[in-house]
Parts: C-alpha cells; sequence; structure tokens
C-alpha cells in the first residue's frame, strides 16, 4: 500500500536525519490522517492519490500566488514539497495519452454537447487520478466537445 511505503519513507528520513523532507512527508501522513478521521475509513491507495493529488494542487496554487508576490523563498519551499509528493504519484500521462483517454471517455460516454462534459469526467477521473492535473483535463474535453 502507498500509505505503508510513506510511513516506511518517514522512518528512513527521521534515520537519516532528513528534516525538511521529514517534515514534508509528515504533512502528507496527516492530511491521510486527517481524511480517515473525518469519514471514519481506512484510505486505500486511490483514496491516498486524491489525497496527494489535492496537496499537490494547493503547493501549485501556493508557488503562483508566492511568486507573483516576489516570495522566492516560499516558491522554493513549495517546490521542493512539490518534489516530495510527486515522488508518490504514478507517472504523469504525456499529451498523447491523455488525449487518447479523453476520446475513449467520449465516445464511451456518448457525449456530443458541453452539456456531457459531467459524465465524461466522471469516467476520466478514476483513470488520470494523480496522473494528470484535472484543469488540464477538463480543458481538453472542453476542447474536445467543441468549446
Amino acid at each position: 500500500m502507498l500509505k505503508a511505503q510513506i510511513q516506511a519513507d518517514m522512518k528512513t528520513a527521521m534515520k537519516a536525519g532528513e528534516k525538511t523532507r521529514l517534515g514534508v512527508i509528515r504533512l502528507i501522513l496527516a492530511a491521510v490522517k486527517q481524511r480517515e478521521v473525518d469519514e471514519r475509513i481506512e484510505l486505500d491507495d486511490t483514496q491516498v492519490l486524491a489525497v496527494l493529488d489535492k496537496m499537490m494542487k494547493q503547493r501549485r496554487d501556493s508557488i503562483a500566488a508566492y511568486g507573483a508576490a516576489g516570495r522566492q523563498d516560499l516558491v522554493d519551499v513549495e517546490r521542493f514539497e512539490v518534489e516530495v509528493i510527486q515522488g508518490y504519484l504514478p507517472q504523469a500521462l504525456d499529451e498523447a495519452e491523455l488525449t487518447a483517454l479523453v476520446e475513449a471517455a467520449v465516445s464511451a460516454s456518448g457525449a456530443a454537447a458541453l452539456s456531457d462534459m459531467g459524465k465524461v469526467m466522471a469516467l476520466l477521473k478514476p483513470q488520470v487520478q494523480g496522473r494528470a492535473d484535472m484543469g488540464a483535463v477538463s480543458a481538453l474535453v472542453k476542447r474536445r466537445l467543441g468549446v
């Protein structure tokens, strides 16, 4: 399980004295634990990936905001966190793979207009979770459906 891998990496970081990496791993585990407590369930790998995906989005937004404010020190911290989190995410999809998945989802759902976007996104989300930015996927689906 992904959660067990993260916990093992936490122990490794503790033993190696990697304080900044350890801090990021603890943030990940805290986010996972928070969701488990809130929903009273044990998260599986797919749900842990959803937590990691959300954390990545937050970091990307923070990097953009800090960059606009001229805070390079904070941008560097966020980029380091992105690197650590990305280590637990599956390999990102390239543009061709993503386009193929969108095409398959559009034909499988029978979508013909923008009003069918929800159907397409419902099919795509489990396939691309943690492997692509959902904003980019949404834009690709909109473009495919003719907007």
